[in-house]
């Protein structure tokens, strides 16, 4: 058996060895079930069909006889049999037959049933000169090989199942991080979307989106009201975001958590001006960070930053992107591109063995790192039978390189093998091989681990990866940093590799195991077990204080979620469902079943249809809605899955809507909380007010209560009023006062004392008779103070005092 990761190359193997046992075999085949249809795996001595489209139901030819084509094989379920090729073609291959030429009259095939974990998977099938039954000892043969086919399904499904768990609880663990980290849905639809396509492969969901309900459509504590609803629906874009810099600011939040390092991430473009790196570093060193942590889009504009930071004394760690040479950043931490590629280049010739035209799709203008991975996979094809095409330049545009793949690919049908040299560019490769009848059958290797890389490798699409811990960049980075900051520059840089480079190293990727990779399911599993681990890790943080440290990246690609107002019929698809409180699966095109189905158009021509409703705490908040081009798309297990997708989201919803309600209620607060000030500060001026009512004279009327604040302002306005109408007599009125207490007798005598300090006299008056007695009794004392009976007494002495006379 091949020791390469790639399920087609072995089953044509399988296929060959069939022929190479019945005597002028000019065709084989081989049709495995995929739900509920069937489809050709390997196919030698005809084309392959471009579509792999169904030819009959799975189920009835497996495990009904009487239900297969009657000219074709009822008793292949059971065991080896002889057919007529003409009934077996026109059943199962009729297109790739056709063009091929009629197929001899009175020719057979030989039709032995394949099985997979004690259950019929499909059928091995070798065209033969005539319907003579083979011999015990060719039988005994043929069983052998579809045992073999049998295995390497089963063991290749085992893999899948492996790895699609794996990738479940990654969805989960993402969608957990994302609902207890933002409030946006945008972010929250592009997360679900992508995920559950990279784990739910056979519906091919075609359309994901999240329907939030307008909060007034909701009853408190219930189901929606009845009637028509409003909701705002979120569909994501079908390019999908890489997880790259998410996954180096993981690791950089992870390192300086127990460290009390904070960090505070940024993106910024390679040119000049706003929105630029150059802007932020500028931004970085103007506030003195303790450190900075940088992919630099294009080192050379950045490098006189790094000198301005060194003479600032702020470290700089380059991540991702090498520097240019001689830079003034004390350490670069990435993958060695040149390596990476040459591991890709590789990989490739051990799924070429024969050698073929090669193709590499990748931003090799716009990107450093990318120019170097195409040179080391070029450089590992020296001396091989292989050719490898000019790189085709793409940046990075899941959509656009799949329409250039596609256009390479028709017009170089020789091409055997592509090679994507950066996240977007694999799945492009995979998309449009699939498009064109030629998934697995185009060698692909890829770079990096989307959503879509991982669903491509699952199906066979994508033969390995080469992945980047980039986790890694952002954790040591960090590290490196916060030993610059605390031990020094200097004493940290000689310990550091004379190269001042730290690479991280890459790994490669497959489904299967081989002897030269990691199989998706152990990495999937690996990765999420290391962020656990240092979750746990970083729960004591430092009690130092906080540092921070700027992380600065690339802008992801424009790529805007469609967002839009519907009103959601009662009888709808989602307007049932949400009345239900359970999830709805329909095929729009059966009967009535889709009559109300009132969806958007981008779900027209859908055969399923589901609508998930979104609850929580006893209200349905929305409903999480797909669709899907084949019919029967959703069974029991794909229903139970999304049940539990929509109870994380249902979360991530409501923390929204709780969000904007405490936003909301904050504003609201600062707004009351902005006119009460301006309100008390009126009413302290008209409280406390200042009056001059002749030369040298002034009056402040005091109403109310004395307190410590209160107090300090009078102080204050009374000896501003002072020195600005150079008075020599303030007539303190106490009328209007309701107590004066102990603690208003020591405020009014501290008044008197800064008056005096700036020369001016303070009389008090018109303190009450309950009040006289109240302070003789208590003992309290308002010291030296004049006091006058009434203002109009007070007014008599102030003018005497004022005109030299007692």
């Amino acid at each position: 058996m091949l020791k390469v990761p790639d399920l087609l190359a072995v089953l044509h193997q399988i296929v060959r060895r069939a022929m190479a046992i019945s005597p002028r075999a000019p065709r084989g085949s081989l049709l495995i079930r995929e739900g509920r249809r069937f489809v050709v795996r390997a196919l030698i001595g005809a084309d392959r069909p471009r579509d792999p489209a169904p030819y009959m139901p799975a189920a009835a030819a497996l495990t009904d006889d009487a239900a297969l084509v009657p000219e074709a094989a009822p008793e292949a379920a059971r065991g080896i049999c002889v057919v007529a090729a003409r009934a077996w073609y026109r059943a199962f291959l009729p297109a790739p037959i056709e063009t091929r030429g009629a197929v001899p009259e009175g020719a057979g095939v030989l039709v032995a049933p394949v099985h997979a974990c004690g259950a019929p998977v499909g059928y091995l099938a070798v065209e033969q000169p005539t319907l003579a039954s083979p011999d015990d000892e060719r039988r005994a043969m043929i069983e052998v090989i579809a045992d073999a086919a049998g295995d390497a399904l089963e063991r290749n499904r085992l893999y899948d199942d492996k790895a699609r768990s794996a990738q479940e609880i990654r969805l989960f663990e993402r969608l957990m991080s994302a609902v207890g980290t933002t409030v946006e849905l945008h972010d929250l639809i592009e997360t679900i979307a992508h995920g559950i396509k990279s784990v739910q492969l056979d519906p091919e969901w075609k359309a994901v989106e999240l329907w939030a309900l307008e909060e007034d459509s909701i009853r408190d504590g219930a189901a929606p009201a009845r009637g028509d609803r409003r909701a705002r629906v979120y569909r994501a874009p079908s390019s999908e975001p890489t997880t790259y810099w998410q996954n180096i600011r993981a690791g950089a939040v992870s390192a300086g958590r127990p460290l009390g390092i904070t960090v505070d991430f940024r993106t910024g473009h390679g040119g000049g001006g706003e929105g630029s790196q150059r802007a932020l570093l500028d931004e970085a060193i103007r506030r003195r960070v303790s450190g900075i942590l940088i992919a630099p889009g294009n080192p050379e504009n950045a490098e006189e930053a790094f000198r301005q930071a060194a003479e600032a004394s702020i470290p700089v760690v380059v991540i991702d992107t090498p520097p240019i040479q001689g830079s003034r950043a004390q350490l670069y931490i990435g993958t060695d591109n040149v390596a990476s590629g040459r591991l890709a280049g590789e990989m490739m010739k051990r799924l070429l063995p024969d050698g073929g035209v090669v193709a590499a799709l990748g931003a090799v203008d716009l990107a450093r790192n990318v120019h170097e991975r195409v040179e080391g996979f070029r450089a590992a094809m020296l001396g091989s039978s292989i050719t490898v095409l000019p790189t085709i330049g793409c940046d990075w545009d899941l959509a656009a390189g799949t329409r250039l793949a596609t256009a390479a690919l028709e017009a170089r049908p020789d091409i055997a093998g592509a090679f994507g040299a950066a996240a977007d560019n694999g799945p492009s490769w995979g998309f449009s091989a699939g498009a064109l009848g030629r998934s697995g059958d185009l060698k692909i290797v890829g770079f990096d681990l989307m959503a879509s890389t991982v669903a491509l490798l699952r199906q066979g699409a994508i033969h390995a990866t080469i992945v980047q811990r980039e986790y890694d960049m952002g954790f040591l980075g960090v590290e490196v940093l916060h030993r610059m900051i605390s031990r020094g520059i200097a004493p940290t840089a000689a310990e550091l590799p004379p190269s001042r480079v730290v690479h991280t190293g890459v790994d490669c990727v497959t489904l299967e195991q081989t002897p030269w990779s990691t199989t998706l399911s152990d990495y999937l599993t690996r990765e999420a077990s290391r962020r656990v681990d240092n979750e746990l890790a970083g729960r004591s943080a430092s009690g130092g204080d906080p540092t921070e440290v700027m992380l600065i990246g690339f802008p992801p690609p424009s790529r805007a979620v469609i967002e839009a107002e519907v009103t959601v019929p009662a009888r709808s698809l989602v307007g049932r469902a949400l009345e239900a409180g359970s999830p709805l699966v329909i095929d729009p095109d059966e009967g009535d079943a889709g009559a109300e189905a009132a969806l958007p158009a981008v779900h027209a021509g859908a055969r399923t249809v589901v609508a998930l409703p979104l609850q929580a705490r006893g209200s349905v908040l929305g409903a999480l809605v797909l669709s899907s081009d084949r019919a029967g798309a959703c069974g029991r297990d794909d229903v139970s899955f999304l049940v539990r997708v929509a109870g994380t989201v249902a979360v991530g919803v409501e923390n929204a809507r709780l969000f904007r309600r405490i936003s909301e209620r904050s504003a609201e607060l600062e707004r009351a909380n902005e006119q009460q000030a301006a309100m008390l500060e009126t009413i302290r001026e008209l409280s406390s007010p200042v009056v001059p009512i002749a030369d040298g004279i002034l009056v402040m009327p005091l109403v109310g209560v004395m307190d410590a604040e209160r107090s300090s302002h009078f102080i204050a306005s009374m000896l501003r009023e002072i020195d600005a109408k150079r008075a020599r007599v303030v007539l303190i009125d106490v009328t209007g006062m309701a107590i004066v207490d102990a603690a208003a007798a020591s405020q009014l005598a501290r008044a008197a004392q800064a008056a005096a300090l700036l020369g001016a006299e303070a009389v008090l008056v018109g303190l009450r008779p309950g009040a006289a007695q109240m302070m003789v009794a208590e003992g309290l004392d308002i010291g030296a103070m004049v006091t006058r009976s009434n203002l109009a007494h007070g007014f008599r002495y102030a003018l005497a005092r004022t005109r030299g006379r007692g």
